[in-house]
């Protein structure tokens, strides 16, 4: 398959390593005349002759310059990252020598990598399939546990497993339809009609459990959006600055202090929040550069996965506390009321508000209840525990096709449920088939994979 593409017989090289000054870089060096080219630049060893996934020192040479001392690591294919003779050197950190080390290396004729081409020799030369090819863009990215835990299961092939088996199943159908259809003169079922449509039963539930584990997927890869909002002096800043340890914003008895939205990170229990601290909504205000702020905050509550509504208990009855409840109703906005500046008087103020749902009280001056409110929000995003040795999709790209799958398996039911002809069944299955290929790459075009690849960094 690598052979078909243009380009792909091209030795290529690349940093491996991020650019910059460091203790050592690794430069990563692909393809058929990979061993002949380095092997000019080392006079040490006959490179072709020492035996795979061994390490060699020495000094690497551009003719009679000495570039560097360095660290050889053999690879020879198909038993290497791509499938192809590969050779990691590892040289000193300096941007200079690395530069060096690439250029005189080109100059031999070797091509730079695109970015995921290593990755994409992988995947073409049967190393990976496009999940794990995926998967491994989404450990490189990975900042929490949770993420690290869910690409390096897709990484190690759980997801492709799940695919393989629906997929081995419904083929096996599938050539028994296509058989029914050579012997369609002699009306004979090959294909149990009644089997076939527990099949597609089982299949169906087990494609809706992925898809329905996207949004989960989506928080563990992207973070959770939360916009901290409410009314001027409500404590939004000080509950901002609390939540992440630090005085991040300005905190102040003057109306009006946060003029723009402040956002900021915060990982709690392995999922990442994205907190926006708004500008204090009030409804009447002179101030130009206030007005402003106010409505970024009203944009940013309406795109904000959950809204923390914070409020002080001092200044809101459970009357208004109703109106705004059913306004975040009306709009179908996940929220979380929160309670501000209780300073003791927690069993009053919870007996005031008892008819609400989603409701906390804290004192974010004084860290009370602040633990009890990131568990809410943990709860609010993920709806349960993080199970990250379960097949959890995270790739939008899957969630397109399995959702066209869900309705490919649908189409296959309702034909057996109304007993169509087998080559219409046989219709519907193959395209079923086809939008399981396409998430493992068994089916797929050279565009498709340069623009899934073009997404990595290059060197990987």
């Amino acid at each position: 398959m690598l052979g078909q593409l243009s380009g792909w017989d091209d030795t290529i090289i690349a940093l491996a390593t991020p650019p910059g000054i460091g203790a050592i870089g690794v430069i990563r060096v692909s393809g058929k005349e990979t061993f002949a080219v380095v092997n000019g630049m080392f006079p040490s060893k006959e490179l072709s002759k020492q035996s795979s996934h061994t390490i060699h020192v020495g000094f690497l040479h551009d003719d009679k310059k000495i570039l560097d001392e360095v660290v050889l690591s053999l690879f020879k294919g198909p038993r290497s990252y791509t499938g192809e003779d590969v050779i990691e050197i590892s040289c000193h950190g300096s941007p200079f020598i690395q530069e060096n080390i690439i250029q005189a290396i080109t100059n031999r004729g070797v091509r730079v990598a695109k970015p995921g081409e290593f990755t994409q020799r992988a995947f073409l030369n049967g190393k990976l399939d496009l999940t794990q090819a995926e998967a491994v863009a989404d450990l490189i990215a990975s900042n929490t546990e949770a993420s690290r835990k869910t690409a390096l299961h897709s990484m190690r092939g759980g997801f492709s497993s799940d695919l393989h088996q629906l997929r081995e199943q419904l083929i096996r159908f599938s050539a028994m339809i296509e058989l029914e259809l050579d012997f369609s003169q002699e009306d004979v079922e090959f294909a149990d009609r009644t089997q076939l449509t527990n099949l597609i039963s089982q299949l169906s539930l087990s494609t809706n459990q992925l898809i329905s584990s996207f949004q989960l997927g989506n928080v563990i890869k992207n973070g959770v959006q939360v916009a901290i909002i409410g009314k001027p002096n409500a404590g939004k800043s000080t509950l901002l600055n609390t939540l992440l340890n630090e005085n991040r914003a300005i905190v102040s008895a003057i109306a009006g202090t946060t003029r723009d939205t402040i956002e900021e990170i915060l990982n709690i229990k392995g999922v990442l929040f994205r907190l926006i601290d708004t500008a204090g909504i009030r409804e009447h205000t002179q101030d130009t550069i206030e007005s402003i702020g106010v409505e970024r905050s009203y944009e940013k509550m309406r795109a904000a996965n959950v809204v923390m509504y914070l409020f002080d208990v001092n200044e809101i009855d459970a009357e208004i506390l109703q109106e705004v409840v059913n306004g975040f109703v009306k709009e179908n906005i996940q929220y979380i009321l929160i309670g501000n500046k209780i300073d003791g008087k927690e069993a009053l103020v919870e007996k005031q508000f008892a008819a609400f749902e989603n409701i906390i009280f804290i004192s974010a001056k004084e860290r009370t209840n602040i633990d009890a409110l990131k568990d809410a929000l943990v709860a609010k995003a993920i709806h349960g525990d993080i199970n990250t040795e379960n097949t959890i999709v995270t790739n939008a790209r899957h969630f397109d096709a399995l959702q066209k799958l869900s309705h490919a398996l649908a189409d296959v039911q309702r034909g057996l449920e109304e007993k169509v002809p087998g080559d219409l069944l046989a219709l519907d299955i193959r395209q079923s088939l086809h939008y399981l290929g396409t998430i493992t790459g068994q089916i797929t075009n050279e565009d498709q994979l340069d623009f899934i690849f073009s997404k990595f960094c290059i060197g990987k």
